[in-house]
């Protein structure tokens, strides 16, 4: 500061203005500072500031990975939203680790972030009491909980596996399977895992069986994880009509099980998946699937902590403390009536 003040011909009062409120400092004067920045490459030490004024500019994201396209739409679209109020992004992810999530946690917390969102519905017991005890807004998203730590921005899985079985179940289908991941003390996909409760509960519900659900591999989904589950599911059952998997990574690599194994698709067995990947309409035959606006999750989740932290500013009024986004299924070419 001290070398921005002696470029710029002011005091260093006249600098900490210029960067605290710019509005203080006349025209000419302030054009004379900024010039004197960029020409020094000067980043001013905001740690001081947001002691006294506890507040950061920053928002830690934590997802379970940045290799799915669905969670990197959320971050974009929550980096969009909060961009036009100067927050920024802090980014950790967790592999679908409850242990991982807890020390990212822990780590964030102890770098003061303005708020936490977190892709997860469930925690270890010591991040849900470090969550309740933060002090500041916790949204999770991609699910919406009876019960959130503190706010929810998502919707459903559960339903969203009663949608695929019945779906499945309306062009006929009786044989109907479904894959995902193991729940294993390591990684878990609980949101997947909430998927196929549903898809059983509806199977049930319709007097059909639910034994061909094949829960495997930990998290997260893979091309081989959807070949090497349908595998399975073929050997426990090779009359089955149709399955559901609860990622469409999955779905796709199911499909090109099917091809090396000479299985028509949907003629022989129909295929549905979930998240609308840009695969999923790029694949041959197109996969049916169920959709879900990633990025509008992370929009909404952003306008929401607009709205707590910036009453003042056009966020307007908190919103709701659980906004359910919704999901729709996509028909296209994996999904049909079987062939009698």
């Amino acid at each position: 500061m001290s070398d921005v003040s002696r470029l710029a011909g002011v005091s260093k009062m006249t600098v900490s203005r210029v960067l605290a409120d710019p509005t203080l400092v006349a025209e000419p004067t302030r054009n004379r500072v900024m010039t004197a920045i960029e020409q020094l490459g000067y980043v001013p030490d905001r740690t001081a500031s947001s002691l006294s004024s506890r507040r950061t500019n920053f928002i830690t994201a934590i997802l379970p990975t940045l290799t799915n396209a669905n969670f990197a739409d959320t971050a974009q679209g929550l980096a969009g939203a909060l961009r036009a109020a100067d927050y920024q992004l802090l980014i950790g992810y967790t592999m679908y680790s409850l242990t991982e999530e807890e020390r990212i946690v822990r780590a964030m917390l102890a770098r003061r972030p303005d708020a936490i969102v977190i892709a997860s519905a469930v925690h270890t017991k010591a991040t849900n009491e470090m969550l309740l005890r933060a002090g500041i807004p916790i949204v999770e998203i991609w699910d919406v909980s009876e019960h959130p730590v503190d706010h929810a921005v998502g919707f459903s899985n559960y339903e969203v596996g009663r949608l695929a079985a019945r779906h499945l179940i309306s062009l006929g289908h009786r044989r109907i399977g479904a894959i995902g991941s193991a729940v294993t003390a390591d990684a878990t996909d609980f949101r997947g895992e909430s998927r196929l409760l549903g898809f059983a509960a509806a199977l049930r519900e319709a007097g059909l069986s639910d034994d061909f659900i094949v829960r495997q591999n930990a998290a997260p989904s893979s091309y081989d994880h959807g070949a090497e589950a349908l595998s399975t599911l073929l050997q426990r059952a090779p009359d089955v009509q149709a399955v559901f998997a609860v990622s469409d990574i999955s779905a796709v690599g199911a499909l090109m099980e099917c091809h090396r194994r000479k299985i028509a698709v949907p003629d022989d067995l129909s295929i549905l998946g979930f998240g609308d990947f840009d695969i999923a309409h790029q694949c041959v035959p197109a996969l049916s699937t169920i959709r879900v606006d990633a990025a509008m999750i992370g929009r909404k989740t952003g306008e929401l902590l607009l709205s707590i932290l910036e009453p003042d500013g056009t966020a307007g009024q908190p919103m709701e403390s659980r906004l359910n986004v919704g999901f729709e299924l996509v028909t296209r070419e994996t999904t049909s009536a079987p062939k009698t």
